[in-house]
Order: structure tokens, then C-alpha cells, then sequence
């Protein structure tokens, strides 16, 4: 028994109005062969679509659709609009009021940041739910087609979906983690036939305890496919290997000891390059990973080709993506007008009546046919309070390296700037939880310092002159990023993430105290 209505209950059913697609692979194929013209006619759906709504009267969408060249006329007249302009609309929406951004009205609202009472609420219409679910599907599939292997058809998928719940205001609507409500929309056959793990065990509020209990139901499954923030399958893999030694009187060395035909990770919600050496050395055996980026507000990317570490832009996804190069932040770029190899920040509008929302990630274009990106930061992920303009992908490529070449394994991180002082210059410190600490801390710093050296001119120039110091590396004893989150988050679930970085100290004063260490 389901404990939310699935996709295909009448309420949902009487709200589908988005054309349905083709096939996932079929859908795929089209719009790497016609890419600017897809993302065209969406665009032209979306706002034939949305018409007769508030929004849609108010910057004329109808005329916006009929333009000779909509892309430009909708970039003319429909300006960004970022979440505090939507902010009293949502409300609205959750409240039941229709036809306000979107056709109809709204029953899912991924929290994106925040509490549901307090952060970002992003609607999501059943037909981005809907458009999602096959997303997903594409992402499986182009893996499997590329494989040949049946056998996952022959075990169990381990799918973890993030925390979600009725709105305890207004009847029918639910609000949660983006996976969670995704899960509802699971196909039949993958929650009944291949999901190892029943929905009352999903749905747990408590984040351990719910580990604990896939671990003790899964512990003697086939499970041949895992589905789920890289972050906490680190956790989750420990905690399998700890009781298969306490059920059985076995010490298992690795995942694959448990689970022989485990085959396939598919990653989302953070960065898989972190996490990918400490999950293969947990498994002991060869395993494929297939990672995607799928935010709050679309699904937008996903790995096809395991010979690369890029993505593949998702074109047909009832998502318009416009892109602003960094350093011209009003410009916005269409599909067809973007280069390789420069940051763009990303703006969507979906099927869920986001009009020119800025995602707040930061992609790399890494090549235009098709189109691929990779994922290289947040628009607030940067550290330049004393003018290092040091951006994410730098830090997480720095601290890889620097694990590779000491021997190091990591879990997580944070990194926060450190004020000058009368014996000091300033520079960064950086909060590390091991899970197989390095030979030499200086070692690290050392080659985090040398890597950023090379790559970043503003760091090397402050580091050359003396107006910088190395970085500052504190190892956390294990388990303490677990205990913040856990402190200081009204939930902790499968999307919590830690920040990367952070210009004020705030999280990392209260990490630090948590971990006994006040330095």
C-alpha cells in the first residue's frame, strides 16, 4: 500500500495537460540531432501553455509566442526573476489558488533550501513530475543500451528518496525533498518489482534510523543497483559491512563480499568525484557509475557515455535554459549561442511556471555537439573576501589531488576564509572529515596551495607577494559534519548537504565546536 497517491490517481490524472513525448531514447536521440530547435519549440509550448495565467497575461506570452524570433522576445520582456519574486505566489499556490505561473493548480513543493515554513519552496507541476520520471528512465536506459547487460532486470534496485510529507494546512498537498516526491512517481514496475526497500522503511522521518533499517532489510538481498546521494552511500555502505558481521560472525571486507552482483551506482544531489575512490574502495569490485544532475527545480543533465566525465543537457525536459557568461551576468545565451569552456550561471523556465529562475549553479560547457556540461560550482560558491576569487571546482580539484597524492580519503569538507591577525596574513581554513586521513597534513596543504597555484592567477598572485597564507587544514574526528547537520537542521535527509564554502564563519564555528576542536 502506498502511503501518497501516485501518478496515476484521478486527481493527478485530471491535471496531465503537457503533451506527452516520445519514447526516452527516442526523445534523447531528437534532440541531440535538433537541439536549438527543440529547445525553441519548447520554449513556444511553455508559454502557449501558460498564456491564460497571471504571469503569462501580465508579459504577454501569447504575443512573446507568435514573435518571429521568441527567444530574444522573451529575454526582451521577461526579465529574471529570482525566488523572493515568487515568493508570495508560491504561497498562493500552496494555498490551492490556480492558474497563477502555471495551468491548474500545484500539489508538490520541493524545499530547495531552508525549512518548509521558512526556505524555498519551488512548485512542481505533475507534468514535471511526470517529465522527470522519464528523464530517469532515459538516464537507465542510454546505460543499459550502451552495456547490453539484462542482468539488473534480475536483482534489486536500491532506490534511498529523500524525506516528504502532507502539508499539515492544506489537505492533498505535499512537501519534501525533490527525490521523495519523485518517488511517487516511480513506474509501477520499478516500486513493486525492483524497488528492495518498502515505502514505510522509505518514508522513516529519521535519517540514521532509516539507514539502519535498509541495511537490516537488504542486508541478504541481490541488490545489483543503488540509487542515491554519493555523500550518504558512504555512510550506508559502513553501516552494511558493520552488520553483516554482527548477523552473520563473518568479517565482510567489502560491499561486494554482500552484494556479488552490484553493477551499477547512479549518482545525483552532489558531486560524484568527491565520493567515487572512497565508494569503489567500499565496494572491492569493479562497478559502473552513471551520475545526474537533477535539481529542485528540473532535471537537466545525466551521464550517457561511461568513457566521460561529462553530461549530457537534457534539451527536451519541459525546461527552456538560457545561460550568463559570469563576468556579463545580464546576458542571457540560448542553446546555440553558449562556447565551450567559459562559467555560465543558469536560468530555467519549466513546466512548473519558473519564468527565468536562476538555478544558482555554475556549468562548463565541454562540448557543443551534442551539448554537454559540466557542474563546476554555485553562483555564491566562490571565496573572495581578500580577492583569491577561488570558485568551487578549484577547491573540490584541489582537495582530490591532494588525496590522491598523500594517500588520503575523503568524506567531507568546508572551507571558510580566516581574517588577517598581527602574526598572520589572511587565507583559508579547511574543515576535513577522513575517512583515511593523509600521511602528512602539511603534505595536503601543501599541495592544495600548489594546485590552486597553478590554476588560479588571483591566488598566485597574493600567495607570490606574501598577502596570503598556505592553507589551514583541521581533520575532524568522524562523524562530526553528521552531528552538525544533525544540529542544526530541522531534518537531515538524503538531498543535506554540506556547504563547500562560505565567506562568514557561522557553519564553521559551530562544526568546530561540535568537534571539540576551538582553534
Amino acid at each position: 500500500m502506498s502511503f501518497f497517491p501516485g501518478p496515476d490517481s484521478p486527481d493527478v490524472l485530471r491535471e496531465r495537460r503537457w503533451p506527452p513525448p516520445l519514447t526516452p531514447l527516442s526523445t534523447v536521440r531528437l534532440f541531440k540531432e535538433q537541439p536549438e530547435a527543440t529547445q525553441l519549440r519548447v520554449l513556444v509550448e511553455l508559454l502557449e501553455a501558460s498564456r491564460d495565467t497571471e504571469w503569462g497575461r501580465k508579459y504577454g506570452f501569447a504575443d512573446i509566442a507568435r514573435a518571429a524570433d521568441p527567444r530574444s522576445a522573451y529575454r526582451e520582456r521577461v526579465p529574471v526573476h529570482d525566488y523572493e519574486a515568487f515568493r508570495k505566489d508560491v504561497d498562493r499556490m500552496r494555498r490551492g489558488e490556480e492558474d497563477i505561473t502555471w495551468p491548474g493548480s500545484m500539489k508538490h513543493f520541493a524545499v530547495s533550501s531552508g525549512t518548509a515554513s521558512a526556505g524555498k519552496l519551488i512548485p512542481l507541476s505533475v507534468e514535471m513530475l511526470n517529465r522527470n520520471r522519464r528523464f530517469s528512465l532515459a538516464a537507465a536506459l542510454s546505460y543499459f543500451d550502451s552495456t547490453t547487460d539484462p542482468s539488473f532486470f534480475f536483482g534489486r534496485l536500491l532506490s534511498i528518496p529523500g524525506r516528504i510529507e502532507g502539508d499539515p494546512e492544506v489537505p492533498g498537498v505535499h512537501v519534501g525533498e525533490v527525490s521523495g516526491l519523485q518517488f511517487l512517481f516511480a513506474p509501477w514496475s520499478v516500486k513493486h518489482l525492483l524497488q528492495a526497500v518498502p515505502e514505510e522503511i522509505l518514508f522513516m522521518p529519521h535519517w540514521e534510523s532509516k539507514l539502519d533499517a535498509i541495511v537490516e532489510h537488504t542486508l541478504d538481498m541481490d541488490v545489483r543497483a543503488i540509487a542515491m546521494v554519493p555523500s550518504w552511500a558512504v555512510v550506508l555502505l559502513r553501516k552494511l559491512m558493520t552488520a553483516y558481521e554482527e548477523r552473520h560472525g563473518v568479517r565482510a571486507s567489502h560491499v561486494h563480499d554482500i552484494w556479488p552482483n552490484l553493477k551499477v551506482f547512479f549518482s545525483g544531489g552532489v558531486a560524484l568525484s568527491s565520493y567515487r575512490g572512497l565508494i569503489e574502495q567500499q565496494v572491492g569490485a569493479p562497478i559502473d557509475f552513471v551520475e545526474s544532475y537533477g535539481a529542485s527545480e528540473g532535471f537537466i543533465s545525466f551521464q550517457d557515455d561511461q568513457t566521460r566525465g561529462d553530461m549530457l543537457l537534457h534539451l527536451d525536459n519541459g525546461v527552456y535554459f538560457e545561460f550568463a557568461p559570469l563576468d556579463e551576468p545580464a546576458r542571457r545565451l540560448a542553446v546555440g549561442e553558449v562556447e565551450t569552456g567559459v562559467r555560465y550561471s543558469i536560468y530555467v523556465s519549466t513546466c512548473s511556471g519558473l519564468w527565468a529562475y536562476p538555478v544558482g549553479d555554475v556549468v562548463r560547457f565541454t562540448s557543443i555537439d551534442p551539448y554537454r556540461i559540466e557542474v563546476v560550482g554555485r553562483t555564491s560558491e566562490m571565496l573572495d573576501k581578500f580577492g583569491e576569487a577561488v570558485y568551487g571546482d578549484e577547491a573540490r580539484a584541489a582537495i582530490e589531488k591532494a588525496c590522491v597524492e598523500t594517500g588520503a580519503r575523503l568524506k567531507d569538507y568546508h572551507v571558510v576564509p580566516v581574517e588577517a591577525s598581527s602574526d598572520a596574513m589572511p587565507g583559508h581554513e579547511w574543515l576535513v572529515e577522513f575517512a583515511h586521513p593523509p600521511r602528512d597534513l602539511d603534505e595536503f596543504s601543501q599541495v592544495i596551495d600548489v594546485y590552486l597555484s597553478t590554476v588560479n592567477r588571483h591566488y598566485v598572485i597574493r600567495r607570490e607577494a606574501g598577502a596570503f597564507q598556505p592553507p589551514r587544514i583541521v581533520s575532524l574526528p568522524s562523524g562530526t559534519f553528521l552531528r552538525w547537520l544533525e544540529a542544526s537542521r530541522d531534518r537531515v535527509g538524503g538531498q543535506t548537504k554540506v556547504p563547500r564554502m562560505r565567506e562568514d564563519r557561522e557553519f564553521a564555528d559551530a562544526i568546530l565546536r561540535i568537534s571539540g576542536n576551538n582553534t
